[in-house]
């Protein structure tokens, strides 16, 4: 086995019949049927006496929504909350794919059957050093970690099919180049799954929809889907063309023919997730009962997937869980998701029997791992790291403002989104001075601003690669009119319809003003008689002008009625708008201050 700091050594292109390394799929205690002493056996084929041993134990090793963040995430995105035994939370830094290799390469030590697997977006959102080459420098890190098989997600459509395939097969890209000029971009060693992503001509699977990981005797299949609702999260050109099928029907379709083939064990690989009832990552989602500490579209995903499926690996909300849920058989089956940009890692240990060719799932053990920053960084990340900050750093080392503290992403309305908001709205009176308002989506805000310097630039001094972890899509800003009362129906659109059970809540930008009553339901959360623009209550009759990026003007995130304005004008890209207005209205001398977050009032 490699030492912790190593990389496993293969070929630089795995054949894809995928008769990789190790593999194995970890349980969870909550699952509690015995079975023979044999059943643990993750050392090798034999048991005590020399005889092949019935039960094999495979280690599953799992992540999930890495979105390029190679260096450790800043601020809460490169924290997670742990709870303790005398009821506390501790807050552990956690992230980086120097740390990331580390732990990886030493939890599979002692386990020759291991599989690593991911849940999607493993690109796309991604920070400067990664998204600026259009994240070949995360395709190469995850070559690096010895990833063997991942699913779509939504982001991975952020560029469009032509761009995900070019990623998957390698070649230069096709505006820009190629970036390294001593080696062509490869492409990844490991396959991306896109089961329910259909060509809308062809009706078939633009990438594979499954794939079998082999050793000896031992198989197991895994099938790789993400969210039926891409489209409404994705531009409309990233998804020109494709067809995105329902997650269940998809997952038990392959699970059918991988069963025709003689693969009984199977891993759903799903870009869907849940919400647990806490956010601490080692949360016991089953301490009320089976499955009673989780919600979200995943629930009903599981309890609907064939009980030919073993464990479903999720992603997407980038919430931390482990869980079971039960099958449509009744029987329990684990879910586990963990969290987001490398934070954690889930370890799940598959028990799989040589005479069924099935996981014994009253065996599953299951839990998330924090990628701490105590253990020694990969010697092979590091210097991938230092190859492309060095390309990025002419870019993304300019200074484009200052701050006064730490600008949070957190919270239903956050600073930061507040702080695009302005931005957007200073902008778009730039483009027509009628510009009423600006409203920003919470899922385009990727990150917050700290105060600490992240290298040589000083606390305090936000750099242009910073920024561009904040806002990383090259939306544009866009202009549109609005009737007073489409206003109404868009702020209203928050908390109905598509976004009914989970809320969008857009990030308003100063003078907009409105009371979110969460004790109620649907679009009555929104207090139609609260809502103010600089102090006046909105006028149904009256026009609007109003700033948003492309996504949002486009009906993207489930706000329709922000697809039917009038009068549109498109300007630059939003990140370019975010950094005038913070080199306009800051300066080392006088920087400028985190917005309150208190234009929306919240009723709990």
């Amino acid at each position: 086995m490699p030492t912790p700091t190593q990389p496993r050594h293969r070929g630089r292109r795995r054949t894809h019949t995928f008769l990789a390394t190790a593999a194995g799929l970890a349980t969870v205690a909550a699952l509690a049927a015995a079975l023979p002493a044999q059943a643990h056996n993750d050392q090798g084929d034999q048991d005590d006496h020399g005889r092949q041993s019935r039960y094999q134990d495979v280690q599953l090793l799992s992540f999930n929504d890495l979105h390029g963040n190679l260096e450790p995430p800043s601020g809460s995105s490169g924290r997670v909350n742990e709870l303790q035994s005398d009821g506390t939370t501790k807050t552990v830094d956690a992230g980086g794919v120097e740390y990331l290799a580390t732990h990886l390469r030493q939890a599979r030590a002692g386990h020759p059957y291991s599989i690593t697997a991911a849940g999607g977006d493993m690109v796309g959102a991604s920070p400067l050093i990664s998204g600026l080459f259009h994240d070949e420098p995360t395709i190469e890190a995850l070559n690096g970690l010895d990833l063997d098989v991942t699913s779509v997600g939504n982001h991975e459509f952020d560029e469009g099919a032509k761009e995900l395939a070019r990623l998957q097969n390698g070649g230069c890209h096709p505006t820009d180049g190629c970036y390294d000029k001593k080696q062509k971009f490869t492409g990844a060693d490991f396959p991306y799954l896109a089961a329910n992503v259909l060509n809308d001509k062809t009706d078939k699977p633009i990438l594979k929809p499954y794939w079998v990981w082999k050793k000896k005797d031992v198989k197991i299949g895994f099938i790789g889907v993400t969210l039926e609702n891409t489209p409404g999260i994705v531009s409309a050109e990233g998804v020109k063309g494709l067809k995105f099928k329902d997650e269940v029907e998809t997952i038990n379709k392959y699970a059918k023919e991988l069963q025709r083939q003689g693969v009984q064990s199977i891993v759903a690989l799903v870009h869907e997730g849940g919400f647990p009832a806490s956010s601490n990552y080692n949360y016991d989602c089953d301490s009320s009962g089976a499955g009673a500490g989780i919600s979200g579209p995943i629930v009903d995903i599981a309890k609907n997937v064939t009980p030919a499926v073993d464990a479903l690996v999720t992603g997407h909300t980038h919430n931390a869980y482990v869980c079971t849920i039960d099958d449509p058989a009744g029987k329990p089956r684990m879910v586990t998701s963990a969290a987001s940009f490398g934070r954690l890692y889930t370890d799940t240990t598959l028990t799989y029997d040589r005479v069924t060719g099935d996981i014994a799932r009253t065996a599953v053990k299951s839990a998330n791992r924090v990628v701490t920053r105590t253990v020694p960084k990969a010697a092979d990340m590091t210097q991938l790291i230092s190859k492309w900050n060095a390309l990025a750093a002419p870019i993304g080392n300019r200074a484009i403002g200052y701050i006064s503290d730490d600008v949070a992403n957190t919270g239903t309305e956050s600073p930061m989104g507040d702080l695009i908001a302005d931005a957007q709205l200073a902008y778009g009176r730039e483009l027509d001075p009628k510009t009423s308002l600006a409203l920003m989506n919470p899922g385009g805000v990727r990150a917050g601003l700290t105060y600490a310097a992240s290298g040589a630039e000083g606390d305090g001094v936000v750099t242009y690669a910073e920024g561009f972890t904040v806002q990383p899509f090259a939306n544009t800003v866009n202009l549109q009119d609005l009737t007073g009362t489409q206003l109404i129906q868009v702020l209203k659109e928050q908390v109905s319809g598509t976004n009914a059970a989970a809320p969008k809540i857009l990030q308003p930008s100063a003078g907009l003003t409105y009371t979110l009553d969460l004790t109620k339901s649907g679009a009555d959360r929104v207090v139609t008689d609260s809502i103010r623009l600089n102090g006046a209550a909105i006028d149904p009759a009256a026009t609007y002008r109003v700033a948003s990026n492309s996504f949002l003007a486009g009906g993207g995130d489930g706000f329709t009625t922000l697809g039917q304005g009038t009068n549109p004008l498109v300007g630059t890209d939003d990140l370019t708008a975010l950094a005038d207005y913070l080199t306009a209205n800051s300066s080392a001398g006088s920087p400028i201050a985190p917005p309150a977050a208190d234009r929306i009032t919240i009723v709990r």
